[in-house]
């Protein structure tokens, strides 16, 4: 289960117990965990074995775009884990020293899980732009720019974006990042060219 609180609505359905839903991950992940140990506990009295989700939670290494700062955002992440995660997988980034930064924080703060970069293949550079600005992802000035030298030419905002995310992805795997999440956005063929450029 990858456990993530979504975006805020404004509104918060009521549960049969008279409690509200959960306000924000961590919050999840305990009633997952809560779940997970009542499995436990039926198999023990079922004699049979127990099937537990296995949960998985975001992490920011720009920070999450409502977190005051880092600090606090990482901090976040690590009552995720306490509340039971046994990974996380982060939103997409450009910068792979934002990503190699929030794994030695986190770690820092005792935490062993592995944190999972995730990756955005480009497409079209406009829409990137437009939804990075929205969520807090940084687009270097170098790349939004080259890619805004483009114009409508889609096939070299392709290839380039081809060309960055890749170097990128060799350069987290390098790094020692335990594996890549991709964002496809029903774009399978760019991650598929990828992992080929890759040798995955």
């Amino acid at each position: 289960v990858l456990a993530v609180r979504g975006d805020e609505s404004g509104y918060q359905k009521p549960l049969r117990d008279g409690k509200t839903a959960n306000l924000y991950a961590a919050d999840l992940v305990r009633q997952i965990a809560d779940m997970n140990r009542g499995r436990y506990l039926a198999a023990d009295l079922l004699d049979a074995s127990p099937t537990a989700f296995s949960v998985g939670v975001g992490g920011y290494p720009e920070k999450h775009f409502e977190a005051p700062n880092l600090v606090t955002d990482v901090r976040r992440t690590k009552e995720k884990v306490d509340a039971g995660a046994d990974s996380a997988i982060t939103q997409y980034f450009f910068n792979a020293d934002a990503y190699a930064h929030f794994v030695e924080e986190v770690q820092a703060l005792g935490i062993a899980v592995p944190i999972v970069p995730g990756i955005m293949p480009i497409a079209n550079f406009s829409k990137i732009a437009r939804f990075s600005d929205a969520c807090g992802t940084e687009i270097p000035r170098w790349m939004r720019r080259k890619f805004e030298s483009f114009g409508d030419d889609s096939a070299s905002v392709r290839a380039f974006g081809l060309d960055v995310v890749t170097e990128l992805c060799a350069r987290l795997l390098d790094r020692g990042a335990p594996g890549l999440h991709f964002y496809t956005l029903n774009q399978a063929g760019l991650t598929s060219t990828i992992c080929q450029r890759l040798g995955l």
